[in-house]
């Protein structure tokens, strides 16, 4: 039986486009997801350290700054008699772009020096990431020999590996299992470090240049009564550095990989989002993301890749991805998602008002046009003036939104519904993205503002008549509409992502604060993605009823931009409290078990880690909590902060606004007590100048 591999109890340490995951002691074994990876392949399947014969005992493991993991071990076979273990060795991985390298350090504090023998076995198989990702086995392939103390491995797609282990001896009579083997002496009190490295390249693909050494982003200095609050970013910004990548065709902009291991390149909506998030410092990485992806926007009309004219990829892979699932394939570049366009549009806005220069936000106007003109042209394809989904071929994703999983979109008694599929979020999306684009019109002479402003006024008018549904509890969004444009009438977090687009009025605001905020929406550690009285809920299913970091996040921004703070600090709560629970390491998704009636939060345990948008969650809640409205175009910052604030006194110093740096103080009641700020920008709060 194929089973997909489980990650929750992995060690991973991840530099774009590479990455590790080994058990927790260390160990690579040819087992699940262990492995190094370049791109979508494994280049190395085993590496297993023995000393003297012995698996070393691991006591501690974990993070060891950007893109390493440290284990540390005993070697009791080569202790002293007595309780207290006096032999000792760390084992240190570093990931680079292209390289992985181990450090073994051996430690004693015996009366007498010890010697002991070291090594490591290893394998390679170049299995794809689509053969590790359905549980298949793939053999161990024949290395050759390079010098004395290497093997090189290759394959037919050009990707080639280098195994390298200076002052080792090198044992390839099996060449499917070549060893290192060091013979070493440890003095007490000093250290011996033996090591070796892994070096990869691709010689095709869509993985660009590595990445420049320095994030696109600030790092903020993070002061506040919720100490959760500076751990989880700290953690996140680190786990963000990690993921950054280029593409091949577009070599000088930087993206963020949407998740390891998995996901470990560009996807659209997931580079938007995350991108988004991030823009409180600075606005290089959405520059960045925006120029990527339209180097790669839709020019012609293809069923078999989901391309139309303006629209926005899904995602890009070396080759194509078999779902595992009948005959759905998706091609290499994909563009199936409905929702990545108006995204596009919204991170341009959104970037020009944090004070991305503008001849950087002018050269895209021709692309944010086009990408206007696919949700009339394209995204609304019979003309109903909602965006809408179908998959014509029968091989590409059947949903297309951010749940994009088969059984994603329920009516409440748990049956799937019929696309095509209009999802309520979308058409918030659109009608931001329309607004949005009618102010980049105006402010750069460019004509067409006034008819999506029309637009954006009829699409709210018919939303509010399609897709408002009831229950014993009162009214709310529908998840979608079906085939028939019936409301799918599942209760979900989709409505969530409303808050804040100016689709609803303030009542109807109100009344989705109201349902997210009840227990079978909120689990406690976030969002459910279902409530828990749908007739499909299942706290570990994909997309119906588990808690994504991000998702509860952008209902936090939106709550508190809407004036529901009470609702937006119970959810930010309980994200800090599952940031902790976790180890401050947010990953794609976990159990939407209540809290309280588990131990802790419950893991999915296929969940991807580090995710893009679930660690920039945690500047989207810290920009949630200052309330900043940055509008640099007019010379201008509104600072609103939730009264009382989501997580009491905070201070942010740090912060980017125009490339310049920026720094808020606010008090435990929501009060702006300091603002640091360039001197040509105005600073307002609740309509009163004070700077």
């Amino acid at each position: 039986m194929e089973l997909q591999p489980l990650l929750h109890d992995l060690l991973v340490a991840t530099m774009a486009p590479t990455q590790a995951w080994s058990a927790t002691d260390g160990q690579v074994r040819e087992t699940g997801a262990h492995g190094y990876y370049h791109g979508d392949v494994r280049i190395l399947s085993r590496a297993v350290v023995t000393a003297d014969g012995l698996e070393p005992e691991a006591i501690a493991s974990g993070p060891s700054g950007p893109g390493a993991v440290e284990v540390v071990a005993l070697l009791r076979g080569v202790d002293e008699p007595g309780a207290d273990p006096t032999a000792q060795l760390r084992r240190v991985r570093q990931v680079r772009p292209g390289e992985v390298r181990e450090r073994l350090e051996l430690t004693c504090a015996t009366r007498e020096p010890v010697a002991v023998s070291i090594e490591v076995a290893f394998a390679c198989d170049l299995a794809d990431m689509k053969q590790v990702r359905h549980g298949r086995r793939v053999a161990a392939l024949p290395a050759r020999t390079v010098g004395t103390d290497g093997v090189a491995w290759c394959d037919d797609a050009g990707t080639s590996v280098i195994l390298r282990g200076p002052d080792a001896q090198l044992d390839a009579g099996d060449p499917r299992a070549p060893r290192l083997s060091w013979r070493a002496m440890v003095l007490p009190g000093s250290a011996t470090v033996l090591e070796w490295e892994v070096l990869a390249a691709a010689a095709t693909g869509v993985v660009g240049p590595p990445a420049t050494p320095r994030p696109e982003w600030s790092v903020p200095w993070v002061e506040s009564d919720d100490r959760r609050l500076s751990v989880l970013l700290d953690r996140a910004l680190e786990d963000l550095a990690s993921l950054r990548m280029s593409a091949s065709f577009a070599p000088d902009d930087t993206f963020l990989a949407a998740g390891a291991p998995w996901f470990f390149t560009l996807f659209g909506r997931d580079a938007l989002w995350a991108a988004r998030m991030l823009l409180p410092l600075g606005t290089d990485l959405a520059a960045g993301t925006l120029r990527a992806l339209a180097a790669r926007q839709g020019e012609v009309v293809d069923e078999d890749t989901a391309e139309q004219p303006g629209k926005i990829l899904h995602e890009v892979r070396n080759k194509a991805l078999d779902l595992g699932e009948g005959d759905r394939v998706l091609p290499p570049i994909y563009y199936g998602t409905v929702d990545a366009t108006p995204l596009w549009v919204c991170l341009l806005h959104d970037a020009w008002r944090w004070g991305l220069a503008p001849d950087q936000v002018e050269s895209l106007l021709p692309a944010m046009e086009r990408a206007l003109a696919w949700m009339t042209d394209y995204g609304d394809a019979d003309g109903d003036g909602f965006l809408e989904y179908a998959d014509t071929t029968g091989r590409g994703l059947a949903n297309q939104g951010w749940k994009d999983s088969g059984d994603s979109v329920q009516w409440r008694d748990g049956t799937l519904a019929v696309g095509p599929i209009a999802l309520c979020e979308v058409q918030g999306y659109a009608h931001e993205a329309a607004l949005a684009g009618a102010a980049l019109l105006d402010a750069f002479g460019r004509p067409g503002a006034e008819r999506w402003r029309s637009w954006a006024a009829d699409l709210a008018r018919r939303f509010r008549a399609s897709f408002w549904v009831e229950d014993a509890r009162g009214r709310y969004p529908a998840i979608a509409l079906d085939a028939d444009k019936r409301p799918v009438d599942a209760l979900t977090s989709n409505i969530g992502h409303l808050l804040g687009s100016g689709l609803l009025d303030s009542e109807e605001e109100r009344t989705v604060a109201d349902r997210l905020a009840a227990p079978d929406m909120d689990s406690g550690y976030g969002l459910r993605t279902m409530s828990s009285t749908s007739g499909g809920y299942w706290p570990l299913r994909y997309h119906g009823g588990s808690v994504w970091a991000h998702d509860t996040a952008i209902a936090i921004a939106g709550l508190s931009r809407s004036g529901h703070t009470e609702v937006a600090a119970q959810l930010a709560e309980g994200l800090l409290a599952a940031g902790e629970a976790v180890g401050y390491r947010m990953p794609e998704l976990y159990s939407g078990a209540a809290r309280g009636s588990v131990p802790t939060v419950v893991p999915y345990p296929a969940a991807c880690r580090p995710q893009a948008w679930s660690a920039a969650a945690a500047v989207s809640v810290l920009a949630a909590a200052l309330g900043l409205k940055p509008d640099v175009p007019n010379g201008l910052l509104r600072l609103e902060p939730p009264t009382p604030s989501l997580v009491g006194a905070v201070r942010a110093a740090g912060l980017t606004l125009a490339g310049r740096p920026l720094t808020v103080q606010i008090d435990a009641h929501g009060t702006v007590v300091d603002v640091d700020v360039a001197a040509d920008v105005r600073v307002r709060l609740a309509g009163e100048a004070v700077g």
